[in-house]
């Protein structure tokens, strides 16, 4: 019996999970590594750790799975989006430490390319909104300050790469560079109208095109990796988020998944259309198979999860995560509190860095109680603010919206959310859902998989969560919640 290895390399840890035909996990192994803050603002990443704990991890789950290569049928891959390494080609070497996605050193790049009035032809060849978050500004930030990198790069004797470029090349021995369509839609070089690297946008930011990987399909054979005495075909590659929709089954327009993690991440499947967001969201290739590509609305919440984290090593009101279910439930309600989580400015659809965090509505009567339970609730309205925008843009009417991450185990949470939104909200039986999308894109493409029928198959519901709560209520929460971030924008 065959099976499916997907790698699944996240912003703090790496991870590889073995995956059977029912979409069922085999065995798991993941190896957190370092996370470097060089200067306020700064992130940055060891590349060469990040190689080295996927490499650990890929061979512990294996080894747990009791499998060797000529027992896997392919491998997928998915990865923490826009962090950028820029490496040299004859040696396989990092000439930096990559540039993490959440790196806010280019905000002054983004500043000046506004200023000079960039940022409309950006958006609209791109689908993204001009910010540091991307990888293209990290790439030239990177070319004009490394000694020599510029010169280098444009006699073709450095490459850059998103993560998924970089682990490629490492697993087939620098034989490859590739990226998937997915994640070249992140890096504000690549047109996702054309599917290509933008020559315009390119001289924009003075990047030479030798630097560049060869765009691939996100399912589909593009490298091989030798796995003791077996070739193993590399067949699946999308970015995290892209490759939840897929795991999900999200696979015609309309359905929507949101994943609950340190920030939550919302995305919609606009199928072949690109729908230009009016509401400041983003338009993002969702994947790219067999020369079609599908795209995708996304919203990103930048503090999801987070929050949790917060009410435990801030405010120290619960002692884990998972306390903060009992203490919200131990009120019937937020007794009229509001958290707006802004720590680090508001995501989409308000894009405000001077946002901060901000509590609302105490009275004399508030407990921790009501705090955990207006902090919970918080990530709830933000993922609705965010799908309300989503439905004003695709002019479409979500009829469910399927759930995952860490913080959709909280059935709390799951309730409200499904209260707010007025439609059910699914939890699946596996929420492994990221890794689960890139073994599902790898194994389509060899055929381990016979086609989207097979995956809507595995997919199962665990729990499903039906709005009990009235329109007019749900409205009237809402509204004062809109006060509250109203109170909390433009604060520093």
């Amino acid at each position: 019996m065959s099976f499916v290895l997907a790698l699944d390399q996240g912003t703090t840890s790496s991870r590889a999970i073995v995956f059977d035909r029912s979409g069922s996990i085999r065995a798991l192994a993941q190896q957190e590594f370092a996370q470097h803050f060089p200067q306020p603002g700064w992130v940055e990443h060891d590349a060469n750790e990040i190689w080295a704990t996927q490499s650990a991890v890929m061979s512990e789950a294996l080894a747990k799975a009791a499998i060797s290569g000529s027992d896997v049928a392919a491998i997928g891959i998915t990865n923490q989006r826009e962090t950028t390494v820029l490496w040299e080609r004859a040696t396989g070497k990092p000439v930096a430490p990559a540039i993490v996605w959440q790196d806010r050193r280019t905000a002054d790049t983004c500043d000046a390319l506004r200023a000079a009035g960039h940022a409309d032809l950006i958006a609209h060849k791109t689908g993204l909104i001009l910010d540091a978050y991307f990888s293209g500004t990290k790439l030239k930030w990177l070319l004009d300050h490394v000694d020599g990198a510029r010169a280098r790069a444009e006699r073709g004797e450095l490459a850059f790469g998103t993560i998924d470029s970089w682990l490629i090349w490492n697993l087939s021995r620098g034989a490859t560079h590739v990226t998937d369509a997915s994640n070249a839609s992140r890096t504000l070089l690549f047109n996702i109208h054309t599917g290509e690297w933008d020559d315009e946008l390119l001289a924009l930011l003075d990047i030479p095109r030798a630097v560049l990987p060869t765009v691939v399909d996100s399912s589909g054979v593009c490298a091989e990796c030798r796995i003791g005495d077996a070739t193993v075909p590399i067949s699946g590659i999308a970015g995290d988020q892209q490759a939840a929709l897929f795991g999900q089954a999200c696979l015609t327009p309309g359905m929507a998944k949101n994943t609950y993690g340190t920030g939550c991440f919302l995305l919609l499947n606009t199928g072949r259309e690109i729908v230009e967001s009016k509401n400041k969201l983003l338009s993002t290739v969702a994947w790219r198979r067999a020369g079609g590509t599908d795209y995708a609305l996304e919203g990103s919440v930048f503090i999801g999860g987070a929050v949790v984290q917060w009410l435990r090593d801030g405010l120290k009101i619960i002692r884990a995560a998972v306390d903060v279910e009992a203490l919200a439930a131990s009120v019937a309600d937020s007794g009229g509190v509001y958290l707006v989580p802004a720590f680090a400015g508001l995501g989409a659809p308000h894009w405000d860095p001077y946002a901060r965090g901000s509590i609302f509505g105490l009275t004399r009567g508030s407990s921790a109680a009501h705090i955990a339970r207006a902090a919970l609730e918080s990530i709830a309205y933000q993922s609705a603010e965010v799908l309300s925008a989503m439905e004003a843009d695709a002019q479409l009417k979500l009829a469910e919206l399927r759930v995952d991450g860490g913080a959709a185990a909280n059935n709390l949470l799951m309730q409200f959310q499904a209260d707010l939104l007025g439609v059910p909200v699914i939890r699946p039986k596996v929420l492994e859902t990221t890794a689960l999308g890139a073994a599902y894109l790898a194994g389509l493409a060899v055929g381990y998989w016979r086609d989207e029928g097979d995956i809507g198959a595995n997919w199962q519901v665990d729990r499903r969560f039906e709005p009990a709560m009235s329109r007019d209520q749900a409205s009237a929460l809402t509204a004062q919640w809109n006060k509250a971030v109203e109170r909390a924008k433009h604060w520093a």
